[in-house]
C-alpha cells in the first residue's frame, strides 16, 4: 500500500533530478490506474473528464468511494486516476504536457513545485467550499489549498509500564520510568523528528522553530543507543509495536485504529503531535482546468471532507466538516477540536531551506 504521505526518496535526490526524470517521463505515463494525455484531453475544457493524481493505496480507495463517484453522480463529469510519483510528474509538466489535471499531494510538495513554475495561480472565487468550510488561512495559498492532514506522533503498548501512561516527549526519552525498546522515522519515511527531540528537552511547543539543530541531534544521542530500528513506511511501527520488538514509537496517527481493531493492547499519545497538510492544487498547463476547479471544490466542502473521514483516517482541514461526523468518529481523528491544541503544524518554510543539510546529518548520525 502507499501512504498519501511526501515522496521522500524523490525529493531527496533534489528537484534537480527531473531534468534526468524527463527522458523516463513517457515510460511511465501508464503508471497505476491513470490515462495516457491523449485521453485526458479529449475531454477539452468544459468537457467531461478530469483527471486527478493521487497516491493511491487505500487512501486512493477511499477518495474514490468518498470523493469521486459522489462528484461525478453530481456533475457527469468523469474523473480518471493517476497514481504518479514526484519527477516524473514535473517533467510532464517542464515539458507542457502534463498527464493530470489536479494534484492531491502534501502542501510541502505543493511549494516545491511552485518553485519549479509547475502550478496554476488559483481563481480562489471559483472554490466557494473555502469559505463556507472554513478552511483555515494558513493552509490556503496562492497555488494550493489544504484539505486534511496527518500527524506524527507517539504511539505505545499498554500493557508494558504497569499502568503508566507516557504523557509526553519527554517520558518517550525516559527509559528508565519507561522501559524498553524505541523506534524513531528515517528521512524515506518522513522528516526527521527533531521537533520531538527538542519537546523533550523543554523547548515550549509554540517556540520550537527555527529549530536548534545542535540541541535537537545532542537529544537525539542521549536516545540512539535504546532505538532499535528506524522505521521508513507506515505500518512498520505497528508491526514493531504488535511484535513487542519495542514498547514505544513514533507513528502516523491514523495507523494505531487498525491495531486496535486487531487486538493490540496499543494506544496513542497526541501531545506534541505534529501536523503536516495535504492539499489540492491544479497542474501547469492542465487540459481540463475548468473540470479540476469544480472536484478541487467539491473535495473541498466540509460534507466531502466528513465523508472521506469516515472511509480513511484522514482529518480534515475544515473545521466545519467535524461537526457532521458522530462523536466517535469525531473523536477517533487526531484532528478533532478536543485534540487540535495538543499539537502543532510543521513549519514547511523552515524544513525547505533546511531538509537537505539535516537529512544529511540524520544519515551520518544514524549510521553513527
Amino acid at each position: 500500500m502507499k501512504d498519501a504521505r511526501i515522496d521522500r526518496r524523490l525529493f531527496l535526490r533534489g528537484i534537480g533530478g527531473v531534468t534526468a526524470g524527463v527522458a523516463a517521463a513517457t515510460a511511465l505515463s501508464g503508471c497505476g490506474t491513470g490515462t495516457s494525455r491523449a485521453g485526458a484531453a479529449s475531454g477539452g475544457k468544459g468537457g467531461k473528464t478530469v483527471v486527478v493524481r493521487d497516491s493511491g493505496g487505500s487512501y486512493g480507495a477511499a477518495l474514490q468511494k468518498a470523493i469521486y463517484t459522489p462528484f461525478t453522480q453530481e456533475t457527469g463529469i468523469q474523473v480518471k486516476v493517476l497514481n504518479l510519483d514526484d519527477a516524473p510528474l514535473l517533467a510532464q509538466i517542464k515539458q507542457g504536457r502534463p498527464q493530470c489535471d489536479l494534484i492531491n499531494n502534501s502542501m510541502m510538495s505543493h511549494t516545491k513545485y511552485v518553485k519549479q513554475d509547475a502550478l496554476e495561480a488559483l481563481d480562489l472565487d471559483r472554490i466557494k467550499s473555502v469559505k463556507s468550510a472554513k478552511i483555515p488561512e494558513n493552509q490556503i495559498t496562492d497555488h494550493a489549498v489544504g484539505s486534511s492532514f496527518y500527524g506524527a506522533c507517539m504511539a505505545y503498548r499498554t500493557d508494558a509500564f504497569g499502568g503508566k501512561k507516557p504523557e509526553s516527549w519527554a517520558d518517550f526519552w525516559d527509559i528508565k520510568a519507561f522501559q524498553g525498546g524505541r523506534s524513531m522515522c528515517n528521512p524515506d519515511g518522513d522528516l526527521p523528528e527533531l521537533e520531538f527531540a527538542l519537546l523533550a528537552d523543554g523547548v515550549p511547543m509554540d517556540k520550537l522553530y527555527p529549530l536548534d539543530v545542535d540541541r535537537a541531534f545532542n537529544v537525539l544521542t542521549r536516545l540512539r543507543g535504546d532505538i532499535k530500528k528506524f522505521w521508513d513506511s507506515g505500518p512498520l511501527p505497528g508491526v514493531l509495536l504488535s511484535r513487542q520488538e519495542v514498547t514505544m514509537s513514533t507513528v502516523w496517527d491514523g495507523r494505531i485504529a487498525d491495531l486496535q481493531k486487531q487486538g493490540v493492547p496499543v494506544t496513542r499519545q497526541l501531545n506534541g503531535m505534529r501536523r503536516q497538510f495535504q492539499g489540492y492544487a491544479i497542474a501547469k498547463g492542465a487540459a481540463n482546468a475548468d473540470n479540476a476547479y469544480q472536484l478541487m471544490d467539491f473535495s473541498l466542502r466540509a460534507e466531502s471532507q466528513a465523508a472521506l473521514a469516515k472511509a480513511f483516517p484522514s482529518n480534515p482541514s475544515s473545521p466545519v466538516a467535524y461537526a457532521k461526523l458522530t462523536d466517535d468518529e469525531r473523536n477517533a481523528l487526531a484532528g478533532a477540536p478536543k485534540y487540535y491544541d495538543k499539537g502543532f503544524d510543521t513549519d514547511i518554510d523552515w524544513w525547505l531551506k533546511n531538509e537537505s543539510t539535516v537529512t544529511k546529518r540524520w544519515l551520518e548520525w544514524a549510521r553513527g
